[in-house]
């Protein structure tokens, strides 16, 4: 059963429209106020299931997520700011201030590309329900369900930072926002995480603004 946190900071965004850039944004407002999504093992556990990367075994046992350790959370914590700072080099900087990668980031994120990863499996639901597709964890055995998962992560940079669609990807325009998303609209204009969160914002702060020039004229 998933539970949804009491703070909304803490709700996962799921905008990135890439397993990679999706588990970088566990870590909020990276730029300005820093704050943790991925609190304690049981929210990797939570993030890797709301993610779908939940491995078939833990499906069938009544729908609870994975076991993570305290060790399995450092090292996921540890992946996610490699890839970001992978993906920040391959973008260019894009005029923020941050840290480019170095050996070991990348020694982490390839390493952890090498592991067994999750296999998607395809099912069909019977009549009316289509097909559906789930994890399978391979060759992974059972107490390598989180390595397994973030192998999956790993292997999503891998290809997105080493292929064509790295070009695409880009951070939210709002300052106070440090979403990263694959813009896959059709002009390539997108701006913002999303319409609902930072783009009204924007729009907001943009009527207000122009009102406020209006009254002093």
């Amino acid at each position: 059963m998933t539970l949804t946190p009491a703070d909304p900071a803490l709700v996962f965004p799921f905008i990135g429209g890439r397993p990679c850039l999706d588990f970088v944004a566990t870590l909020g407002k990276r730029y300005t106020a820093p704050f943790e999504r991925l609190t304690d093992p049981d929210a990797l556990s939570r993030w890797i299931g709301e993610a779908g990367l939940r491995v078939d075994r833990a499906e069938r046992a009544g729908g609870e997520g994975v076991r993570v350790t305290a060790s399995e959370l450092a090292a996921a914590r540890e992946l996610r700011e490699s890839i970001h700072l992978a993906l920040r080099a391959a973008m260019g900087g894009d005029g923020r201030d941050v840290a480019l990668p170095d050996a070991e980031d990348l020694v982490r994120i390839n390493e952890a590309a090498t592991r067994p990863d999750l296999a998607p499996q395809l099912a069909f639901a019977g009549s009316g329900s289509g097909w559906t597709v789930r994890n399978h964890a391979g060759g992974a055995s059972a107490r390598h369900d989180v390595r397994a998962a973030m192998a999956t992560v790993a292997r999503d940079a891998v290809l997105l930072i080493g292929g064509p669609l790295v070009a695409r990807v880009k951070e939210c325009e709002n300052p106070d926002c440090s979403l990263m998303f694959l813009d896959d609209s059709q002009a390539r204009r997108r701006r913002w995480c999303s319409m609902e969160r930072c783009g009204n914002l924007a729009k907001v702060a943009g009527y207000r603004a122009r009102s406020r020039a209006g009254s002093r004229s």
